[in-house]
């Protein structure tokens, strides 16, 4: 056992036991004595300290004292925040609905409740969700606001949010809370003492970096974190963490609360509920990410890497690694796709043996180049096992290959609205809101279990004469249609479209291949007509935000941006007034047709089971309903401001199915059929009247 003398934290816990004790018996001699055991070899280590009581008393006093700044701090600034919250007013008049709106979600707080909220463009809904969350701070109905987004680009609506209530009177500390790989200054992020500057000494000098930025500014952006990290030498990761301690609001990834392997643990501790509020922005992302959150799969040709790592290091370890492989290579030659299986208990006892030989091996911290990839296998590892805990009839299990043919087994989640309910309960109340929230029931059995949740459709200031909403039925995206003479008239459609106006538009496709086909058509056809860009796969921020960038620039004979459905430019972007004009959205976005999407399609056909979450809509669960939520956020790029006007084009013929008809926004009521030859006179028409 290599301890040779007691974790400092550790025998200063023993102490304040020891003080306590010497207080209350008035003794004047006191003995601390701190005992180790490794319980692998049972070996004992004994640590004793003898102490006068006026020792402890100055040490204990020296304690108190460097915590009181903290307490004080805390009580003022509570006092202060509530002050400031009786006083707060809603900054602007109340647009139609809103203040309503902002009602509903204050009582669904006061009663401890979940509220949907379907909130289109212009509902002003994160002012309408935070302003009154703030409200019952106030009233002693909750602690804390979490806002989570599943984009870091949806943040900077928040903060605008915050800084808006600021300066109008507001005091509460707000703080952002990014990503360990993004917010890291080093170019290659090692998070050790050994490799990295900032994480040696960290919490030596962390806690006054924190005091001092806690008692000097109240909202905390990444940049100014990172400044500021930067400045103390302190790591901006685990800072922002610390912050969030003495925060009144947190704004941060979905992973940080649903996530089981990165949720807070400082303020979610298992079975405990605080006095936090969840406000859940672009909700409807909840539904795929929660899938994957609560997912996990193997993959055979890891197994045989680690163990080619560990062969000559640990054959404990490599055997255990072995016998895993085994298995996967059976089941791999009777699986030529996907191969569905019933149970996997024979399997996860040699996945635990496997799991407990790489926690002894690594314990033991020899270094080697390949351990960063051998505590990543391990910590995957662990992660499925724990998923196997929660097995029951909304998992499928099943193997199949990855796209680069690696053999995998898979635990899917199907429905996760059980694991998300239960970290809901660790608050006392939830707000999910989207502007594609149809159908609002698809998204109510996904996202929770609780009984009968709250659920309104906020209003709009936007009028339906603002847009042009119209669908092209003589075209399709169906793959037994497609063609070149299909992607020509899709190319047609796009002419037409920026002819009517010159301007910025958009056109969002189903898949890059379609988008690159339909892009050659047009280029062919309609070169010089408009200054043309294209998203491309694998986009970095730098990419993204020159391309962003194209639409505040004026181009003599306007822009067409070539882009996916659901991508980096589908959502969470705000291009207002003439930065653009119009959308043509092609295809009804629906995923591509794929093993897990037919397993969500099979599970949800089942009949109507509360119990199972089945619905007996196993076409419309996994494909109708996500396309369609695509399609919504797309076509939301377009209607951003009351004084906005542009067009919307559903080139689908699809889009004039019931199924599809019945999940289109009310702002919809007045679209129109078009073909390729009549398209024009209609965008005619409306630009004439705008």
């Amino acid at each position: 056992m290599e301890l040779m003398k007691p974790i400092e934290v550790h025998l200063a816990q023993a102490k304040v036991y020891a003080y306590i004790i010497g207080l209350q018996n008035r003794l004047e001699e006191l003995t601390v004595q701190m005992t180790y055991c490794n319980l692998d070899d049972e070996d004992i280590r004994r640590f004793r300290y003898e102490y006068s009581f006026d020792e402890l008393h100055e040490w204990f006093s020296n304690l108190i004292s460097q915590y009181k700044k903290w307490s004080d701090f805390q009580m003022e600034w509570k006092r202060e925040s509530l002050d400031s919250i009786h006083a707060l007013e809603f900054p602007y008049d109340y647009r139609p609905g809103q203040k309503r709106l902002a009602g509903d979600v204050y009582h669904t707080v006061q009663e401890h409740k979940i509220l949907f909220i379907q909130a289109p463009t212009g509902s002003g809904k994160t002012l309408a969700t935070i302003f009154p969350t703030l409200k019952a701070v106030g009233e002693g109905l909750c602690q804390r606001l979490f806002y989570l987004t599943s984009k870091n680009v949806t943040k900077k609506v928040a903060l605008d949010t915050y800084q808006l209530l600021m300066e109008k009177g507001y005091r509460g500390k707000t703080v952002d809370i990014t990503a360990k790989d993004r917010v890291c200054p080093l170019e290659e992020r090692q998070c050790n003492p050994d490799h990295c500057s900032y994480a040696k000494g960290h919490f030596d000098r962390v806690n006054d970096a924190v005091y001092d930025l806690l008692t000097t500014e109240d909202l905390y952006t990444m940049d100014r974190i990172q400044e500021f990290a930067e400045s103390r030498n302190v790591c901006p990761f685990e800072f922002s963490l610390d912050l969030s301690n003495w925060c009144d609001n947190i704004i941060c990834d979905y992973n940080y609360v649903f996530d089981p392997t990165a949720y807070l643990r400082r303020f979610f501790a298992e079975g405990e509920r605080n006095d936090s509020v969840f406000l859940v922005d672009e909700a409807h992302n909840l539904v795929d990410r929660g899938r994957r959150m609560y997912s996990a799969s193997l993959i055979k040709e890891d197994c045989l890497r680690i163990k080619k790592i560990l062969k000559d290091k640990s054959k404990k370890t490599a055997t255990q690694l072995d016998r895993v492989n085994r298995v996967l290579l059976e089941w791999k030659k009777n699986c030529s796709k996907i191969l569905i299986l019933p149970e996997i208990d024979e399997f996860v006892f040699k996945l635990m043996n496997l799991a407990s030989e790489m926690e002894k091996f690594l314990e033991n911290r020899i270094p080697f180049p390949e351990r960063d990839d051998v505590v990543e296998f391990y910590f995957n590892l662990r992660n499925f096992l724990d998923r196997t805990e929660e097995l029951d009839q909304r998992y499928k299990i099943f193997c199949d290959y990855t796209d680069d043919g690696e053999f995998r087994i898979n635990l899917f989640c199907m429905d996760p609205s059980r694991q998300l309910q239960e970290r809901l309960d660790r608050g006392v109340g939830t707000i999910f809101f989207s502007a594609t929230f149809l159908p609002v029931r698809y998204y109510k059995n996904l996202l929770c279990t609780e009984e009968n949740p709250y659920a309104v459709y906020a209003d709009t200031v936007f009028q339906p004469e603002q847009s042009a909403v119209l669908i092209g039925r003589d075209v399709t995206t169906r793959y037994t249609q497609r063609s070149p003479g299909m992607y020509k008239t899709y190319a047609d459609y796009l002419y037409h479209m920026i002819q009517g106006k010159t301007g910025n538009y958009m056109a969002f496709f189903p898949s890059y291949k379609f988008l690159g086909n339909v892009y050659q058509a047009f280029m062919d056809s309609y070169e010089l007509t408009t200054d043309v860009i294209v998203q491309s796969s694998g986009m970095r921020e730098k990419d993204r935000d020159e391309f962003l960038a194209a639409f505040e620039e004026e181009h003599e004979k306007g822009l067409l941006g070539f882009c996916v459905m659901g991508g980096l430019f589908a959502e969470g972007i705000d291009l207002t007034a003439e930065r653009l004009i119009g959308a043509a959205i092609i295809g009804t976005g629906l995923p591509q047709v794929n093993p897990e999407q037919n397993i969500l399609k099979d599970y949800f056909d089942q009949p109507e089971d509360t119990e199972s979450g089945s619905t007996g809509e196993g076409f419309s669960y996994a494909y109708t309903y996500p396309g369609m939520a695509k399609v919504l956020q797309a076509a939301g790029r377009v209607i951003r401001t009351e004084d906005d006007r542009g067009v919307i084009l559903l080139l689908d013929q699809r889009f004039l199915w019931s199924e599809y008809r019945r999940i289109m926004p009310r702002e919809w009521s007045g679209l129109h059929e078009v073909t390729v030859d009549s398209v024009s006179y209609e965008l005619k028409k409306f630009w004439e009247e705008n």
